[in-house]
């Protein structure tokens, strides 16, 4: 098939849905596809790239001042003529938004101009936008925060299926309104990759110029969403009891809050922030730890909770959204509720204190993520366009005319 993938987004930006759009391009190109991708550009301008060896079109953007990971791609009517074009040039059997905003909602009716079928994945949660505005008064934050929810159900009437990572994630979305029976698919992992082999603890913490004690590991952004201020009152009660190191791998806005905390708790020596991990050495930076640690109160799925799985290390992560459907309490590791870091505390002692247990969660984990490996993920979403385009074509919906006969591999290849 010829895809196009769409995303407000896309590397070099550091978020899920980014990384998630990168992979799934990459993996769908190694299987035959032929992947385009479009996304906000970095800049002013309008601009076109290779990347990955797939061709991204980037929209001229805004950076969003409130929310610096994603970027205002303005509508009409500019962009609308010019998607109308990329999709008209690039004659897509599908066309796979990623977001419900910008350059996702505009695409989505786009393909439906033009004639061509729309799908989307959703990876947000309007709380994460509520968590934002947290000192605003209840009621103006929880009508932001439905007024999203509706927002999103409002632009996924346009895509003909919808997708979202995980069951709760898919009851979520149903339960606001949505008229699509939304498919519940893993964003997957390359289980290839973890853990990372031929090091030690010692070597990796080496590596990452860390001190060789007993570690608690986080992974992620450094924002206001992933709760991290829990993971730091929680370490520092922790530390009273154990000579340990917390390491928080990621950048964010939040970083200079998080050392002032630090700071504060008197743990500022205990505390390391080794800055953004590149993709070649993620394998590694597991291999660090000794806990992994998941303190967000609004993950639809967490990538980074499964490749610390994959790592076979145990999981401490919050009682919220969809983190139960990792971290099984008592198996291979534990939840705490969010907002009491004496439990979070509490959980982490109990793994770092017996080596026999922290192997037996370990390789639990690694168990229980073998579901969410990659070529599954992969084949579900072959799947779920093969299903799109068919119900589309029984529902009777017109075709666009191309100007053009497709290339080999494009909608020739898809009716096969």
């Amino acid at each position: 098939m010829r895809i196009l993938l769409g995303s407000d987004t896309y590397l070099p930006d550091c978020n899920g849905a980014a990384y998630f759009t990168q992979r799934l391009g990459l993996g769908l190109q190694e299987r035959g596809h032929e992947i385009h991708v479009v996304a906000p550009s970095l800049s002013l301008a309008h601009g076109t790239e290779v990347r990955d060896g797939m061709p991204v079109t980037r929209l001229r953007s805004f950076p969003v001042p409130t929310y610096p990971a994603l970027r205002f791609a303005p509508r009409p009517p500019h962009n609308d003529r010019r998607l109308d074009e990329v999709i008209r040039r690039i004659e897509p059997d599908i066309v796979h938004v990623q977001n419900h905003f910008f350059v996702s909602r505009a695409l989505l009716r786009s393909a439906r101009r033009v004639g061509v079928t729309g799908v989307a994945t959703n990876h947000f949660v309007p709380e994460n936008i509520g968590v934002q505005f947290a000192t605003w008064p209840g009621p103006i934050r929880n009508g932001i925060v439905n007024w999203m929810g509706r927002d999103l159900v409002k632009v996924y009437e346009d895509a003909d299926a919808v997708a979202t990572p995980t069951p709760i994630a898919a009851s979520l979305l149903e339960a606001r309104g949505t008229r699509h029976q939304v498919l519940p698919i893993s964003n997957g992992i390359d289980l290839r990759l973890y853990p990372a082999t031929g090091a030690t603890h010692t070597e990796a913490r080496a590596r990452f110029g860390l001190s060789d004690r007993p570690t608690v590991l986080f992974v992620g952004r450094l924002d206001l969403e992933k709760n991290l201020e829990d993971l730091i009152r929680g370490f520092a009660i922790l530390r009273r009891d154990t000579d340990a190191q917390l390491v928080l791998a990621g950048k964010g806005k939040e970083q200079p809050h998080l050392e002032e905390l630090a700071r504060a708790e008197g743990i500022a020596e205990d505390v390391v922030f080794p800055g953004f991990i590149p993709d070649e050495d993620l394998p590694h930076v597991y291999r660090v730890g000794d806990v992994f640690c998941m303190p967000g109160i609004a993950e639809l799925q967490s990538i980074v909770t499964l490749e610390a799985m994959a790592s076979r290390l145990p999981v401490v992560a919050a009682n919220a959204m969809a983190l139960p459907h990792l971290a099984q309490d008592g198996i291979n590791g534990y939840l705490y509720e969010p907002g009491h870091p004496d439990q979070l505390a509490a959980r982490l002692l109990d793994i770092l204190a017996s080596d026999e247990r922290r192997a037996e969660m370990g390789n639990r984990s690694r168990e229980l993520v073998e579901k969410h490996d990659v070529e599954r993920s992969l084949d579900a979403y072959e799947a779920f366009y093969r299903d799109a385009l068919e119900r589309r074509a029984a529902s009777g919906a017109e075709e666009p005319a191309m100007a053009t006969d497709p290339a080999p591999g494009g909608r020739a290849a898809s009716a096969a």
